[in-house]
Protein backbone atom coordinates (compact mmCIF):
# COMPACT_ATOMS: atom_id res chain seq x y z
CA UNK A 1 0.00 0.00 0.00
CA UNK A 2 1.46 3.19 -0.85
CA UNK A 3 0.51 6.49 0.72
CA UNK A 4 -0.64 9.35 -1.42
CA UNK A 5 2.31 12.35 -1.27
CA UNK A 6 0.76 15.55 -1.38
CA UNK A 7 2.56 18.52 -2.47
CA UNK A 8 2.55 21.23 -0.18
CA UNK A 9 3.57 24.11 -2.48
CA UNK A 10 0.05 23.06 -4.17
CA UNK A 11 -1.72 24.33 -0.84
CA UNK A 12 -1.67 27.41 -1.09
CA UNK A 13 -2.52 29.99 -3.97
CA UNK A 14 -2.98 33.29 -5.27
CA UNK A 15 -4.58 34.88 -8.24
CA UNK A 16 -5.57 38.14 -9.12
CA UNK A 17 -9.44 36.80 -10.23
CA UNK A 18 -9.67 36.06 -6.68
CA UNK A 19 -9.53 37.67 -3.04
CA UNK A 20 -7.10 40.61 -4.70
CA UNK A 21 -4.54 38.34 -5.44
CA UNK A 22 -3.69 37.52 -2.04
CA UNK A 23 -2.63 33.99 -0.48
CA UNK A 24 -5.10 31.72 0.06
CA UNK A 25 -6.25 27.92 1.08
CA UNK A 26 -6.26 26.44 -2.41
CA UNK A 27 -10.18 25.16 -3.24
CA UNK A 28 -11.62 28.08 -0.40
CA UNK A 29 -11.63 31.44 -0.37
CA UNK A 30 -10.06 31.31 3.22
CA UNK A 31 -6.94 34.21 3.10
CA UNK A 32 -3.53 33.04 5.04
CA UNK A 33 -4.26 36.50 6.52
CA UNK A 34 -7.97 35.09 7.91
CA UNK A 35 -6.22 31.63 9.10
CA UNK A 36 -3.28 34.04 10.51
CA UNK A 37 -5.48 36.55 12.29
CA UNK A 38 -7.23 33.58 14.38
CA UNK A 39 -4.05 32.00 15.12
CA UNK A 40 -2.85 35.76 16.31
CA UNK A 41 -6.08 35.71 18.42
CA UNK A 42 -4.89 32.70 20.62
CA UNK A 43 -6.65 29.87 18.46
CA UNK A 44 -4.38 26.40 17.59
CA UNK A 45 -4.59 24.64 14.16
CA UNK A 46 -7.53 22.48 15.37
CA UNK A 47 -9.52 25.21 16.50
CA UNK A 48 -9.15 27.28 13.31
CA UNK A 49 -10.36 23.67 11.74
CA UNK A 50 -13.37 23.94 13.93
CA UNK A 51 -14.45 27.02 12.58
CA UNK A 52 -13.68 26.02 9.35
CA UNK A 53 -14.27 22.54 9.03
CA UNK A 54 -14.31 21.97 5.51
CA UNK A 55 -10.76 22.30 4.96
CA UNK A 56 -8.14 20.02 6.12
CA UNK A 57 -6.24 20.25 8.91
CA UNK A 58 -3.08 19.93 6.78
CA UNK A 59 -4.13 23.34 4.77
CA UNK A 60 -4.55 25.26 7.86
CA UNK A 61 -1.19 24.10 8.90
CA UNK A 62 0.12 25.25 5.32
CA UNK A 63 -1.41 28.41 6.02
CA UNK A 64 0.17 28.53 9.00
CA UNK A 65 3.84 27.82 7.63
CA UNK A 66 2.80 30.28 4.66
CA UNK A 67 2.69 33.25 7.09
CA UNK A 68 5.31 32.61 9.56
CA UNK A 69 7.82 32.20 6.34
CA UNK A 70 6.06 35.52 4.85
CA UNK A 71 5.07 37.32 7.95
CA UNK A 72 6.00 41.26 6.54
CA UNK A 73 3.64 40.29 3.49
CA UNK A 74 0.75 39.13 5.77
CA UNK A 75 0.83 41.62 8.23
CA UNK A 76 0.77 44.54 5.55
CA UNK A 77 -2.04 43.04 3.74
CA UNK A 78 -3.39 42.99 7.12
CA UNK A 79 -2.54 46.13 8.02
CA UNK A 80 -4.61 47.12 4.53
CA UNK A 81 -7.42 45.67 5.48
CA UNK A 82 -7.47 47.55 7.94
CA UNK A 83 -7.00 51.08 7.23
CA UNK A 84 -9.24 50.11 4.55
CA UNK A 85 -12.32 48.97 6.98
CA UNK A 86 -11.71 51.85 8.76
CA UNK A 87 -11.92 54.34 5.88
CA UNK A 88 -14.97 52.60 4.55
CA UNK A 89 -16.74 52.37 8.17
CA UNK A 90 -16.22 56.25 8.17
CA UNK A 91 -17.73 57.22 5.35
CA UNK A 92 -20.47 54.60 5.44
CA UNK A 93 -21.29 56.09 9.18
CA UNK A 94 -21.87 59.41 7.84
CA UNK A 95 -25.72 60.75 7.68
CA UNK A 96 -27.18 59.84 4.43
CA UNK A 97 -26.44 61.80 0.72
CA UNK A 98 -23.29 63.49 2.79
CA UNK A 99 -20.52 61.38 1.00
CA UNK A 100 -20.61 62.51 -2.36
Amino acid sequence: MTATVIDIGTLIISSPETCGNRPRIAGTRITVGRIATLWKQGLNAEAIQNEYPHIELAKIYAALAYYHANREEIEQLLAQDQTDYQRYSQLYSQSPGSHS
